[in-house]
């Protein structure tokens, strides 16, 4: 009879606080922020553990820049001249751009496909916010594209005019630019219910980019005036231009603008694609 009725007294044990009443004092924001990083680790994990049993995936991502490295690199480069510089030399940075771009952009197809299968809806009904989850599948997508990147880069012993101590600063430009490509694909894919409609859009997207980036070209004032005007405004553009300029002293705009220019395009993409992931029903 004396216990009286605590009910309605103080905050009730276990309750969750938004992570942005943060403060120095206040342990259960302490706790809701370490939950909201264990989410990020935690789709991260997964996107990792997926990635190490698609094997095949992994193989035909090499597969197909090595052919346009020696097949595509090796036709052309016999009749055209880059200078300095052989052909394959000139087009080899452009090509890891490719493999980025390529692997970056259709990672959002998994968000479609986990979307089919349930799974997506168990991950977001999960205690976090799915800002978290979005973070977690952007690390994810870019630990998988480095990877590729990584084993790509050792081909850059078969290239002489490659400076090999600018690799880490190569990848530098690359990892930033996974970032954005992968945060531009989880944006459309979030879009879409079907597979089929997502490849028709990124394809759309993809090749243009890719074309226009000046990665089987040199970007110089003889292009035709239309084209010069869509390769300045391709983000691909100055990703391509850093990772050749740091690698074989190539570039057509400082370095700093270039990697000025690929880090605003992320931003763009991650609060883009945060904003479209959180509206996803």
């Amino acid at each position: 009879m004396g216990g009286g009725n605590g009910k309605g007294k103080g905050k009730a044990p276990g309750k969750r606080l938004p992570v942005e009443e943060i403060t120095p004092h206040n342990p259960g924001a302490r706790l809701s922020l370490r939950a909201e990083l264990g989410g990020v680790y935690a789709v991260w994990w997964r996107e990792i553990k997926v990635f190490q049993r698609e094997k095949s995936r992994v193989v035909s991502s090499i597969i197909s820049p090595i052919m346009w490295l020696f097949l595509f690199g090796g036709g052309v480069g016999s009749s055209v001249s880059m200078g300095q510089t052989d052909y394959q030399n000139f087009i080899y940075p452009g090509v890891l751009c490719m493999s980025v771009l390529f692997g970056s952009v259709f990672f959002g197809l998994y968000i479609v496909w986990d979307k089919k299968l349930d799974v997506l809806k168990a991950v977001l009904v999960a205690p976090v916010s799915r800002v978290s989850i979005f973070f977690g599948k952007v690390l994810g997508g870019c630990t998988d594209v480095m990877i590729q990147a990584l084993l790509l880069s050792c081909f850059a012993l078969l290239f002489p005019a490659v400076n090999l101590w600018m690799i880490p600063v190569a990848l530098c430009f690359l990892f930033v630019t996974s970032v954005a490509m992968v945060s531009m694909g989880l944006a459309i894919g979030s879009m879409f219910e079907s597979l089929e409609g997502f490849q028709v859009i990124s394809t759309f997207l993809v090749f243009p980019l890719f074309f226009s980036s000046g990665a089987l070209y040199p970007v110089s004032d003889k292009l035709p005036g239309w084209l010069l005007g869509v390769v300045r405004l391709n983000p691909l553009t100055y990703s391509v231009d850093g990772v050749r300029g740091v690698l074989i002293g190539q570039n057509s705009f400082p370095l700093l603008a270039d990697f000025g220019a690929i880090l605003f395009f992320a931003t763009l993409m991650i609060l883009l694609g945060s904003w479209l992931f959180s509206r996803m029903k």
